[in-house]
């Protein structure tokens, strides 16, 4: 198994130009200034969770949070420029007050100019092969690096990072020269000078792409990472959302847009065609495909507009629009290079992706449904649309006329959404009673209840969680393990975000304003356990505890610079059900079989030596030494490479209703399809159907709560 165990110089770039691109904000004016330090003073100190003053404390945040929002790896400051902007270290605040941005202008300023030289270090530095037999080494651990003293040092950083790229790209380059040859003997090997020259080739080329595509940013996407800084003094989740960030947030949160349903990736200077959404305006009109290229594009009848060297989102704005309206798009086709203008009319576009899915499979001579739920979606501006709550109960409803026995909802990977849905989810699964626990600042917790009677699923039931369930996905979980009404199983804790944000539009508190200002997103509550105790920090811990690759890394919500700490309120007023004769025994049992299996002490052994790798950060940048050390590395690896290889030899298919839809949509079919063979390769569902199948219900065993 070839592992990789450096983080690519380009890929940490891009990570960094993608953060800083994602939230705008319409060019400074003095107006704009009173708005945002209106929200400073106003909303967030009247209504974030969290009474928070801005003092030289919260000056000093907003002063390290946009430096390191700007400048991530130490590669364009100094201490010399640091030192300059030191003057308003603790002076930020009171510049927030009197409607000055005087550090934001230094330091953004200063940033062009550093940019400006970086392109210029750059190509010349990879313009010569580098010194490959020198030893010395290069430190990636950026939060710990200092910021270079001088110019000097710092173009010595840039060499040092542009060797380390160059270097893992000749590593890749000779291991498939050594995969090819190992097919085919004759195959002729190129030398070590010609691999380098190649290396820095595309090492340049990326670095040169990555830098148009920065190039495109304006002084509003600085200013917004500058905004972000302030916002999140008070909790990182509190974010200021640009009107493009708040139309794609509503896009995530209710899964439909507007639009022709087609996504879209710039390469170079044009705007390719990735893939059509199914069932969507474009897929339905049958003429647009997959790697098109999208010259022009015109409003109905008007002049077409060309799009070509526009940056992504600018294109993205004039392809989509209300539904019923007419867009025509001049395109040069994947097949043969010729150019068309095909005619869509916009439709709402439902993002298939984010909404629940299920699966029968059969264990035992018994069948089980699996309910996979990537997101507690809504659409808060038509609450009489389609959301999670909806759609699950729907779910349900479908597979219990199959006759399953048994019910896991996968959570994995669910980040949550809206807390409306999280409730009246749990409410499918018990009668009626406490789900969760609210409470804003200063104020007693307030209980939210399921008040409907009606029990949608009383049988067997598994929760599947990981690292990366969060926040409504916590809700749900807590409440069923509290309940004692289903096994918690996967990770062995959850992602730990307690917190409850709200979404404000700023113009509701400056209605003056001519233009869409955007939304803050702010934490206003704390959630908690009806037991009484937060998921903050420490999520919900897994009945059973299943090893996963990220068992010992940092990261959750423990690990963010502000998170709110951990507390706990009274229990809420509620009784535990007594749905099974035999929890205890089929916790146990699953405990042992992990403990036993093979599979799992493998992964659990693997766990532990990402751990260790994660926390090397140091590599050589003399290639004998740094190939013998990745060598040594992916020779270790080599114990690891088939440890999730596994298969259940289960059957999945679709619940009947969709096998009707596969008629029309062969592409919801192929993804089902492949969907339904991960599941049967998943170790972890695997287990999830070992402890369902030896759940054994009481009788009458849905209590009733008070």
């Amino acid at each position: 198994m070839k592992t990789k165990f450096i983080v690519p110089f380009l890929a940490i770039t891009l990570l960094f130009s993608n953060s800083v691109s994602s939230n705008t904000l319409p060019n400074n004016d003095p107006e704009k200034d009173r708005v945002i330090i209106y929200v400073l003073k106003n909303i967030l100190s009247r209504y974030h969770y969290v009474q928070k003053d801005l003092n030289d404390d919260f000056s000093e945040h907003v002063y390290n949070s946009f430096i390191d929002g700007l400048d991530p790896s130490k590669r364009y400051f100094t201490q010399k420029d640091l030192k300059e902007f030191s003057q308003y270290k603790y002076q930020i605040d009171n510049q927030l007050k009197e409607s000055k941005i005087d550090f934001y202008k230094l330091v953004y300023n200063r940033f062009l100019e550093k940019m400006e030289a970086a392109k210029t270090n750059y190509r010349s530095l990879l313009k010569q092969p580098f010194n490959y037999k020198k030893n010395e080494v290069i430190d990636i651990d950026y939060d710990k690096v200092p910021f270079a003293k001088n110019e000097t040092e710092l173009l010595n950083h840039w060499r040092k990072q542009l060797k380390l790229s160059v270097l893992s790209n000749i590593e890749d380059a000779e291991a498939q020269q050594d995969e090819k040859f190992k097919k085919d003997n004759t195959f002729k090997k190129k030398s070590f000078n010609e691999l380098e020259v190649e290396a820095r080739n595309k090492v340049l080329k990326n670095m040169d792409d990555l830098y148009m595509r920065i190039g495109e940013l304006e002084n509003a996407d600085w200013y917004s990472t500058f905004l972000n800084s302030v916002v999140t003094g008070f909790d990182p989740h509190t974010t200021y959302m640009s009107p493009r960030i708040k139309s794609r947030f509503d896009q995530e949160m209710s899964g439909k847009l507007e639009g022709i349903g087609a996504r879209l990736q710039k390469k170079g200077i044009y705007t390719h065609i990735v893939e059509l959404s199914s069932g969507g305006p474009a897929w339905k009109q049958g003429e647009l495909e997959a790697d098109d290229i999208i010259l022009k594009v015109a409003q109905g009848d008007e002049e077409p507009l060309d799009i070509v060297g526009m940056r992504l989102d600018d294109a993205i704005k004039f392809i989509k629009g209300k539904k019923g309206t007419e867009v025509r798009l001049t395109v040069k086709k994947k097949i043969d290079g010729s150019i068309k203008v095909i005619p869509i009319i916009r439709d709402v576009v439902e993002l298939e992706e984010t909404f629940v899915k299920s699966s029968i499979v059969e264990k035992d001579g018994k069948k089980y449904g699996i309910i996979n739920l990537p997101r507690f979606y809504i659409d808060f501006n038509d609450l009489s649309r389609r959301d999670a709550a909806k759609d699950m109960e729907k779910e349900i409803e479908r597979l219990k006329k199959e006759n399953v026995q048994g019910l896991i909802v996968d959570l994995r990977d669910n980040g949550g959404g809206s807390l409306k849905t999280a409730i009246e989810i749990g409410g499918l699964f018990i009668n009626k009673g406490p789900i969760v626990q609210v409470k804003y600042r200063g104020e007693e917790p307030q209980v939210k209840s399921d008040v409907d009677p009606e029990t949608q699923w009383e049988g067997p039931l598994v929760v599947m969680v990981n690292e990366f369930s969060a926040s409504a996905s916590e809700i749900f979980a807590a409440a069923m393990q509290d309940y004692k009404r289903g096994v918690i199983i996967g990770g062995k804790q959850t992602y730990g975000k307690g917190t409850v944000q709200n979404v404000l539009p700023i113009n509701r508190f400056y209605e003056q304003y001519p233009s869409d200002l955007g939304a803050l997103k702010m934490t206003i509550q704390k959630f908690y356990r009806i037991n009484g105790g937060s998921t903050q920090i420490e999520g919900v811990y897994s009945d059973v505890s299943l090893p996963t690759r990220y068992s010992y890394m940092d990261f959750g919500e423990r690990d963010l610079e502000g998170a709110l700490p951990w507390d706990k309120v009274q229990q809420a007023n509620y009784k535990t059900t007594n749905t099974y004769s035999n929890f205890a025994d089929v916790v146990y049992n699953s405990k042992q079989r992990v403990m036993n299996d093979e599979k799992f002490v493998k992964i659990n052994d693997y766990a532990k030596w990402l751990k260790k790798n994660q926390d090397e950060r140091i590599y050589s940048l003399n290639y004998n030494t740094f190939k013998k050390e990745n060598e040594a590395k992916s020779k270790e690896g080599e114990q690891f490479k088939d440890i999730f290889k596994f298969d259940s030899n289960l059957t999945f298919n679709s619940p009947k209703y969709e096998l009707d839809l596969f008629k029309k949509d062969s592409v919801l079919e192929e993804k089902r399809l492949a969907w339904h063979k991960n599941l049967q390769k998943d170790i972890y569902v695997n287990e999830a159907l070992n402890v369902l199948s030896e759940l054994q219900l009481n009788n009458n065993h849905i209590a009733v709560k008070h």
